[in-house]
């Protein structure tokens, strides 16, 4: 009898592992400069920015839904959105990597390029390094300034700000068909 309730026990605790199973997520995500946060420049993108990472694919890319968030910090002087992307992206629990980049492609390097890494747990971890670059007209990059940030406790479906200083990234990651909670009154949010 007491071996039936060590083992209902420890089924018990077993069974949130198997609900982290690996699946299509819906990921949303902005680039943003913050315009009251002075650049600081880095050390020039690597030719491997990618790190490996497979380039995200025309296929994987979604329609934006975050279109009034990104009106909104457009219509502040506070803000510049640099990069506006959504896509599905399989998620498990070991990190799934994706290289993504903006505006046109010279000689290898993007005005913004970097990857996300994604991995599935109790809550979602983000890994996000993204190069903000000014090319000259030969492809070269003569300036970078570098995004860096990690987040282990990222809530699935709900919106979270990564802030670097002078770059931030706005990022909404949820697993495909997961119900939506109820947007807040724009009203409410502002007090």
């Amino acid at each position: 009898m007491r071996a039936i309730g060590c083992l209902t026990l420890l089924l018990t605790l077993l069974a949130p592992v198997a609900a982290f199973a690996e699946g299509p997520y819906q990921v949303e995500m902005l680039v943003l400069r913050q315009n009251a946060v002075p650049a600081v420049t880095s050390p020039f993108a690597p030719e491997n920015w990618s790190a490996g990472a497979p380039r995200l694919s025309q296929e994987a890319e979604r329609p934006l839904a975050l279109n009034d968030e990104a009106t909104r910090l457009q219509a502040t002087a506070d803000y510049t959105v640099l990069l506006h992307k959504a896509w599905q992206q399989q998620v498990g629990s070991e990190p799934s990597r994706i290289a993504l980049g903006a505006g046109q492609e010279q000689f290898g390097h993007f005005p913004i390029e970097g990857n996300l890494s994604l991995a599935e747990g109790r809550f979602t971890r983000i890994d996000a390094t993204f190069w903000v670059n000014e090319l000259d007209g030969n492809g070269n990059v003569l300036r970078s300034e570098q995004f860096k940030q990690s987040n282990s406790n990222v809530k699935n479906g709900q919106l979270t700000f990564l802030d670097g200083g002078h770059l931030a990234v706005l990022i909404k990651v949820a697993p495909v068909g997961m119900r939506q909670p109820p947007s807040q009154d724009p009203e409410l949010m502002e007090q």
